[in-house]
């Protein structure tokens, strides 16, 4: 596997941010600058025992000098935010990469962005953004109480730009639905939340008549939506080589690229991450992951090669 640039790091401050979620603020450990990133980035953060977890990052803008995250225990959690919640401590050191972003904020006239939950981490980060170049948008934050609200003090800054939903007083988005939804033109909806949100959002969004190139999303896991799957064996060439390797219907693009000794990069291995998206020179690739967008995807100019397949019998890859 092709080994992505990675940094030692700090945790310089751990603390509760709102009931279920943690806040960890990390430094280089070598002192010197992490690199710089825009609104909707991740990282990955190395889980002794449990291997790399994505994380976006939620640093205000001046804090040009660290980096943080925020991990709300999951109670199915298989580790990952449980060893953060329980076994780091401050002072620890943690091993991160550099940041991606596949979660970019788009271009529009009028922005609604719908966090539900700790989704709320890179919309946060966005919303900063709008209001610092005095852009058109309201984020809407769906919470199940009160107490579960993190980023308490930056969120109050944004003013009336933020609409509170807590389910527990009928406010969820099955039984509220916003005004905004109503007003389409030359607006986008950035959303980032669990699957059933993210589904009735987007079921929601379509029924008052809102593009699919009108929604960009983020989720914390797989999508869980069945769609018919090209199981068909087929070929991948490798553009600077001219190899070709055959893709046989119990393997994945990256399984036989990576026995074959061609280097890539892997991380997540769930269509999640974004980490082996690669381009596609020739070919018609079947889209199985959540991290290209639907343009993205229309194109048909990269695939993520953990999860996705092909339409044709051949892909030509660059690579």
């Amino acid at each position: 596997m092709k080994q992505a640039e990675t940094f030692a790091v700090t945790v310089i401050a751990k603390q509760f941010n709102g009931k279920g979620n943690l806040l960890l603020t990390l430094k280089r450990a070598d002192a010197l600058a992490l690199p710089s990133y825009t609104p909707g980035a991740h990282i990955d953060v190395a889980i002794p025992l449990c291997g790399k977890r994505q994380y976006s990052l939620c640093s205000a803008a001046e804090a040009e000098d660290e980096y943080q995250i925020c991990v709300r225990l999951d109670a199915a959690s298989t580790g990952g935010s449980h060893w953060l919640h329980h076994q780091l401590n401050q002072g620890d050191s943690l091993t991160i990469s550099a940041p991606r972003n596949h979660f970019p904020l788009p271009t529009s006239s009028r922005t609604l962005l719908f966090a539900a939950g700790i989704g709320l981490t890179p919309l946060l980060v966005m919303a900063e953004a709008l209001a610092a170049r005095a852009a058109d948008f309201t984020l809407h934050l769906y919470l199940k109480n009160r107490d579960e609200l993190a980023f308490s003090a930056r969120l109050k800054s944004l003013g009336d730009r933020v609409v509170y939903h807590f389910s527990s007083e009928n406010e969820s988005l099955r039984q509220h639905i916003p005004d905004d939804l109503l007003f389409i033109e030359n607006s986008v909806i950035v959303a980032c939340g669990p699957e059933g949100f993210m589904q009735n959002l987007q079921r929601l969004s379509q029924q008052y008549g809102w593009n699919s190139d009108q929604f960009y999303t983020e989720r914390f896991k797989p999508s869980t939506v069945t769609q018919p799957i090209n199981t068909d064996s087929f070929d991948v060439e490798i553009a600077s080589s001219g190899a070709r390797f055959t893709i046989k219907q119990e393997e994945s693009i990256a399984e036989v690229l990576e026995r074959e000794g061609i280097e890539i990069d892997l991380s997540c291995e769930q269509g999640m991450c974004g980490t082996c998206v690669t381009r596609v020179i020739a070919g018609q690739p079947d889209h199985r992951d959540d991290v290209l967008n639907m343009k993205q995807k229309a194109a048909n100019d990269c695939i993520v090669l953990c999860c996705s397949r092909s339409h044709s019998p051949l892909l030509v890859l660059d690579l």
